[in-house]
């Protein structure tokens, strides 16, 4: 794998030889301070180019940046359509080197630096950034909950649930798996993240996807929490659901104290629901 300085290196030289390539940024884990570094980070990077068609007419101008094992174009995609501004490519090399790559006309770059406040200024052949932010990560951060934010967290939870249920009693298991794991799930890691920016404050983030969340709770949060993931039968399903709800009305409670305001009924509710209909309907056999 190349270094650090070597991909760096790359990026940069090509950049400044190429006079439609006004200015590079650096985006990602690699300008957070609090991220350790590893060799699976990605090299985020963008180009603000005066020409972008005559950069995306082709792709051989890429084979600067190394052999590659795949490469994947958002914005050439069909079936997965990009969301982001610009052309991207994403690529990893056969050094297993990663890099995602951006084109954004210069136009942009003023707009660019109100996207997102964790980037790197790395050349700036213009001046146009007259004052180069500092990157930090507070956009990520813990957000402290409103009661309104709490309610709302509990009611998403609580009335998908029942999603859940409606699939496993169908025998449905691939519509109660995605429920439980698209919605159910995400609100309980909201509601776990709470807890840990009451305990911690909110002045951090638990990283993307909640990747760092295990650092922060209690061991036997942590394995009630992973005992939600395993799904691979009907029995397990159910058994995955009720850990989800066990573990949320503990969490929930906890956060409920935090903001002085009371526990919604929805617990109550729901939790009779699903008892009710596994009842009617038993466990199916996988």
């Amino acid at each position: 794998m190349r270094t650090e300085k070597q991909v760096y290196d790359t990026i940069l030289n090509f950049a400044k030889a190429d006079e439609r390539i006004r200015a590079v940024t650096l985006e990602g884990s690699r300008t957070n301070v609090n991220i350790l570094p590893d060799d699976f980070q990605d090299y985020d990077v963008t180009f603000f180019v005066t020409d972008m068609a005559s950069f995306t007419a082709a792709d051989d101008w890429l084979a600067v940046f190394g052999e590659r094992l795949i490469m994947q174009k958002p914005e050439d995609m069909a079936l997965f359509p990009a969301e982001e501004p610009g052309y991207s490519y994403l690529m990893l090399f056969a050094d297993d080197v990663k890099m995602d790559l951006t084109l954004l006309p210069v136009a942009d770059i003023d707009a660019y630096f109100t996207w997102d406040k964790l980037v790197e200024l790395l050349l700036d052949k213009d001046g146009r950034v007259r004052n180069p932010p500092v990157p930090t990560d507070g956009d990520y951060h813990l957000q402290c909950p409103t009661a309104r934010m709490f309610d709302d967290c509990c009611n998403e939870f609580w009335n998908t649930t029942t999603y859940v249920v409606k699939g496993l009693c169908r025998g449905e298991i691939l519509f109660a798996i995605d429920h439980l794991n698209e919605i159910v799930r995400k609100e309980l890691i909201r509601m776990i993240g709470w807890t840990v920016g009451f305990e911690r404050g909110f002045d951090f983030s638990v990283g993307k996807n909640a990747k760092f969340l295990k650092a922060y709770i209690s061991a036997d949060w942590w394995q009630r929490l992973m005992a939600t993931y395993r799904t691979d039968s009907y029995a397990h399903a159910w058994t995955a659901l009720e850990q989800c709800l066990a573990l949320f009305r503990e969490v929930s409670a906890t956060v409920a104290r935090r903001l002085d305001c009371p526990y919604p009924p929805y617990d109550a509710n729901i939790s009779a629901y699903v008892a009710r209909q596994k009842a009617k309907y038993g466990v199916r056999a996988d």
